[in-house]
């Protein structure tokens, strides 16, 4: 399974002499013969977390230390610039440069909020959207930073609903694709889930101008512990979401699927036995828009899947201990894993659960 793609000489044009001169030689050989750059947050050997770019072959190139440990990632291809956001419930998200001609910007949410780890970027690259807590409220939110004036935080939306995880945007920038995973939390109880017993999974569209809901899926009663968790939009606009059951272990409910504006939850009907070894839990999914692939992780499964996204059906499973992040690559998907596996390499570097395709 390969990563995604950008081209290794407009990455290396748009990083300059001062970013390539830096390097140390063997990562400005890595650079040079990589057809793909890539981002993911890691843990070192030390403890410390950061964000770090690689190559194709899974080389680390570059890292940018950061606080504290962080979970998704996006990346604005207009101004260059990607976003670390912290794990829940940390405060804090990290705007950095990976061609190294601008030193990392570093937000807060206000009080009384803390990131989920993901966001998004308006496709104008103007706005950063977030996805937040108002925990004493217990109500997910999305908040608006301002990309042309230092990331100041403008304004934010009601998601409607609960445990907002993953969102994104449409190619458009019309629209903002929520996943509120339904699990009430409080940074005074950690992450521990405090409501299973009545949980309120969702997936919503609002309007990217006004917030106004444009459509609001809840799932049916007995799939109310179906937590629906991440997100992608394939070519056709068409929205894919994964879930992690937070049920029975012995029950095999469906783990993804698909929606459009206007259309009723599609779940996609899996095997029992990629269930089974999905292990209840999708800890990522990607779209490879070109190849009309979906790649689908599992950490507790140790299994990477890659499904056709026109019927659905399975094309290949792959066993990956610690599966971690997935994204598009030049064909099929790369899967990078929590001990350090990148396209067959292992680093020193743990991977953690997300994987961005800079581009």
């Amino acid at each position: 399974m390969r990563m995604g793609e950008i081209d290794r000489r407009q990455f290396m044009r748009a990083a300059g002499i001062g970013f390539l001169a830096a390097l140390a030689p063997q990562k400005l050989y890595a650079l040079s013969r990589s057809e793909a750059v890539y981002a993911s947050g890691f843990r070192a050997p030390d403890g410390t977390y950061g964000i770090a770019t690689a190559s194709i072959r899974g080389e680390v190139i570059d890292r940018i230390l950061l606080p504290a440990r962080a979970h998704g990632l996006a990346y604005c291809p207009v101004s260059g610039r990607g976003v670390a956001f912290a794990r829940r419930p940390g405060t804090f998200a990290m705007i950095f440069d990976p061609a190294g001609r601008q030193e990392p910007v570093v937000i807060h949410t206000p009080e009384g909020r803390h990131y989920y780890g993901h966001g998004h970027f308006s496709p104008d690259g103007r706005l950063l959207y977030a996805s937040e807590n108002d925990f004493d409220g217990n109500r997910g939110m999305i908040g608006l930073y301002d990309a042309t004036d230092g990331f100041r935080r403008i304004g934010e939306f009601e998601a409607q609903g609960i445990g907002t995880h993953d969102m994104t945007v449409s190619d458009d920038g019309r629209f903002l694709v929520i996943a509120n995973g339904g699990i009430e939390t409080h940074p005074d109880f950690g992450r521990t889930k405090l409501n299973l017993d009545h949980m309120q999974p969702s997936l919503v569209i609002l309007d990217a101008k006004t917030g106004d809901v444009v459509q609001r899926h809840t799932l049916p009663e007995p799939l109310r512990q179906l937590s629906t968790r991440h997100l992608d939009i394939d070519g056709d606009g068409r929205i894919w979401f994964a879930c992690q059951y937070e049920g029975p272990r012995n029950e095999l409910p469906p783990l993804a699927g698909s929606f459009a504006p206007g259309e009723d939850l599609r779940f996609l009907s899996l095997p029992d036995e990629t269930t089974q070894r999905l292990a209840n839990y999708v800890g990522a999914i990607a779209i490879n828009r070109r190849d009309r692939l979906v790649g689908l992780t599992s950490p507790k499964g140790g299994t990477a899947v890659i499904l056709n996204a026109d019927t659905g059906a399975v094309l290949a499973e792959e066993t990956v201990p610690d599966a971690a992040g997935v994204c598009a690559a030049p064909e099929g998907v790369a899967v990078t894993s929590y001990d350090g596996t990148l396209a067959g390499t292992r680093s020193s570097l743990a991977w953690d659960q997300h994987l961005v395709r800079l581009a």
